[in-house]
């Protein structure tokens, strides 16, 4: 591999590669260093093999609801190890896919731990010069809840992902997107599930409304949750946890920390090549991604903003794009959309409606259920909620949180109606097709705007 580089990319997931590849693109000799798996964490530990273990419960929830719809079905079981066979095919393809855009866009991978040194990149005993940029992409680590560490039987949630078998009992501490999606899964596979959270409702960063339906979906799934509760004398033995919980005590054959996550920089050297941290250890960057120290640049959950791999990527084109010469444009984070699969499925941008009141706007709501559309009775979800948060004064569209089925793909209209400048009333007068549950975001629409039809 030659020493001297145009881009060199430190990190290989969503953020990462995608930044590698628009700079290939772009006519940049560019290499990827990677201390584990192409792909990173998110395709390897994460996002994906998450998914692809929600995607089994999904399909089991259908067939255990397949008698409502006429359909008898006998003897269903789960056999977790064509679970598990299925959830490495399935990153096993994605992470070839990745492999193979990087051999099409002659992407050089360089394996090991990348460090800032002498203005390019040391890995190992070889360093690794880039003229143009160096984009810092190594993303987080898990962190433990005060009072507990990882070790034994209390795990992160890359490893409750990738459990050896299906256990009998699981603990998840947070019920924010990971941890509700955990429970979710492993709940509607048939584990006694318990999902503590210390704030006062499941998923708290949603609104309120949304917060609710999902809890009450949640607990239909063999979940215990317990809000405004903490864990504490938490102790990991042989073959299970044991736990206490307000006057309580609990145990279960594992426990998954879901409660956070902070940015993976322990390596980078960031203090010798002069990048500055901000008050809470993430990279300091300016709307173009660049840090405090020449041509070196930091994306994703390295840096302020919602920890998501889809924000990850947008800003690895971003930097990239800057350091070619390229016109850009800073990411409005709060409009970036938010997905959690769990069962029923929550999906958001925007602003909740408590912060559109804490900003004094003037404030329209409209809400429609599921249920108010024929597709709603037709498939089966009529108590999923599409509501949508608007500014009167200038007819804004300013917040959109939708929680059921598909949410997470009816979300997009709602983003990409606020990108085009459009409010309310425009995507109340969007044609929508029939029957399809997108008619309920035009209704939740409509009522925005003062004329519900259906509901």
């Amino acid at each position: 591999m030659p020493e001297q580089y145009d881009c060199i990319v430190i990190g290989s997931g969503p953020g990462g590669y995608v930044a590698a590849i628009r700079a290939a693109q772009l006519g940049m000799n560019t290499a990827v260093v990677e201390k584990d798996k192409v792909g990173g964490r998110c395709l390897n530990y994460a996002c994906i093999p998450a998914k692809a273990v929600l995607r089994v419960a999904d399909i089991l929830s259908e067939v255990d609801d397949a008698d409502e719809f006429g359909i008898q079905i006998e003897g269903r079981s789960v056999d977790f190890a064509k679970v598990s066979e299925r959830r490495e095919k399935v990153v096993k393809t994605l992470t070839g896919g990745v492999g193979g855009l990087f051999k099409k866009n002659k992407i050089d991978v360089i394996e090991g731990v990348g460090a800032l040194a002498d203005g390019g990149v040391k890995v190992g005993d070889e360093v690794y010069s880039a003229s143009k940029a160096i984009i810092l992409a190594t993303g987080s680590v898990p962190k433990p809840v005060p009072g507990t560490s990882f070790g034994g039987r209390v795990i992160g949630t890359e490893e409750a992902w990738a459990l050896p078998e299906l256990p009998k009992s699981l603990a998840v501490l947070g019920a924010g997107a990971s941890g509700s999606e955990i429970a979710s899964a492993y709940g509607r596979l048939g584990v006694d599930v318990q999902l503590f959270e210390a704030l006062d409702r499941v998923l708290p960063t949603e609104d309120a409304d949304i917060s609710k339906v999902a809890g009450r979906g949640l607990a239909k799934q063999n979940i215990k949750v317990h809000t405004g509760t903490l864990v504490k004398d938490v102790e990991s033995h042989d073959d299970k946890v044991t736990f206490s919980f307000g006057d309580e005590t609990g145990e279960a054959d594992w426990l998954v920390i879901a409660a956070g996550r902070g940015p993976d920089v322990e390596a980078l050297g960031l203090d010798a090549a002069g990048v500055k941290l901000d008050d809470i250890g993430l990279i300091e960057v300016d709307g173009n991604l660049r840090t405090s120290a020449e041509k070196i640049y930091a994306i994703g959950d390295l840096v302020p903003g919602p920890a998501l791999a889809h924000k990850a990527s947008d800003e690895g084109v971003i930097a990239v794009e800057h350091a070619a010469g390229l016109e850009t444009h800073p990411i409005e984070y709060i409009d970036i959309p938010r997905a959690t699969f769990c069962t029923p499925n929550v999906a958001s941008f925007g602003l909740t409606e408590e912060q559109a009141r804490e900003q004094d706007m003037d404030v329209v709501v409209g809400k429609v259920q599921y249920g108010a559309v024929g597709a709603g009775t037709v498939y089966g979800d009529r108590g999923g909620l599409i509501k949508i948060i608007g500014d009167k004064r200038y007819g804004e569209l300013v917040g959109g949180h939708i929680v059921g089925a598909k949410a997470t793909e009816l979300i997009q209209e709602l983003v990409n109606a606020k990108a085009l400048e459009g409010g309310y009333a425009e995507v109340a007068r969007i044609v929508h097709g029939h029957p399809t549950l997108s008619e309920g975001v035009m209704e939740a629409a409509r009522a925005a705007d003062g004329w519900l039809i259906h509901g």
